[in-house]
């Protein structure tokens, strides 16, 4: 068991129901009340939950979805307010030394938010984490970003080629790509290896740059979701993107990069150890049969232990 074990617990995001789809959704997905608190369970007074029904399937290779109207306009405005003022040259991360540094690939601006930083950021986080049943922990923090006339970053792989940044959560399995304003020109997001780009009109709306590829444009409130890694855990080199230098207007984006195991906390091998749940929802999940579903995250493997081996049964205490 591993992190391909995980993977694949994962493939039935490929099953989400497209636009217009008529397919059945469980009940939790869509906010409403259930008997526990299962994983995308909405809380009291918030919209965590998502509405797969504008959750359109893009791309099988990369595997790439958008979202319609994923964040509200005022969402969208708070982002932006909280970073506005906070903003540094982007830096990208040497293939060799894992070490950020500045580079002409990228030349937008940027910064990182805290997590659960206010009410707002921590409901877009559950929210994210409901949509692509991948654990809050294991998404580092939403970065956001914006590119001016001309800006851009080149096309390039969000999994890591360098070890270093492999020790905290291991490869980036997935992307959220929030878009947090409209752009009157330029800006898109590019595919340049993704199968649907011949079957992508290329009109006079979109810019050279974006008709290498397959292209996404950015619409305010919109998210783009795609997966760095297959189902067996081998990096997807469709997964190649990049975006498109700003043409006319502004570009504000927010970034969630996920990983295949925790982000907050360091994978420790497997030792003598108290035999406890790391997660208050453990009891719920073990009960809406996640112990079997998702083994890697709730019991652990040889590598490493779960989050939750007390309500799975894994251990004595």
């Amino acid at each position: 068991m591993g992190v391909r074990d995980f993977l694949l617990s994962l493939c039935f995001l490929l099953f989400l129901p497209l636009h217009g789809s008529a397919v059945p959704v469980p009940r939790w997905l869509l906010g409403e009340q259930t008997d526990g608190s299962g994983l995308g369970a909405k809380a009291a007074g918030s919209s965590v939950a998502f509405d797969p029904t504008r959750v359109t399937q893009l791309s099988w290779n990369p595997r790439a979805f958008i979202y319609q109207g994923f964040l509200s306009d005022d969402e969208c405005d708070h982002l932006i307010k909280l970073a506005r003022d906070k903003l540094e040259k982007s830096m990208v991360a040497d293939n060799k030394s894992g070490k950020s540094m500045l580079s002409e690939v990228r030349t937008s601006s940027g910064m990182f938010l805290q997590k659960a930083q206010d009410e707002v950021v921590s409901t877009i986080e559950a929210r994210i984490a409901a949509w692509t049943f991948l654990p809050e922990e294991n998404g580092e923090s939403i970065q956001v970003l914006r590119y001016e006339n001309g800006e851009k970053y080149d096309p390039h792989y969000d999994y890591f080629i360098d070890k270093v940044n492999q020790e905290l959560g291991g490869h980036r399995v997935a992307t959220v790509l929030m878009y947090l304003s409209n752009v009157e020109r330029g800006g898109e997001t590019v595919f340049p290896n993704s199968e649907a780009t011949m079957s992508q009109p290329k009109g006079d709306d979109l810019s050279d740059c974006a008709k290498e590829g397959y292209a996404v444009k950015p619409k305010k409130g919109d998210a783009l979701l795609f997966f760095s890694l297959r189902p067996d855990t081998t990096p997807d080199r469709a997964s190649l993107h990049g975006s498109c230098p700003v043409i006319e207007g502004e570009k504000w984006s927010a970034t969630k990069w996920i990983h295949v195991r925790s982000f907050d906390k360091p994978f420790t091998s497997v030792a003598v150890r108290e035999c406890r749940d790391e997660n208050r929802n453990c009891a719920s999940w073990a009960k809406a049969g996640e112990c079997e579903r998702n083994p890697l995250y709730m019991v652990g493997s040889k590598d490493g232990y779960g989050f939750c081996r007390k309500s799975c049964g894994a251990c004595s205490s």
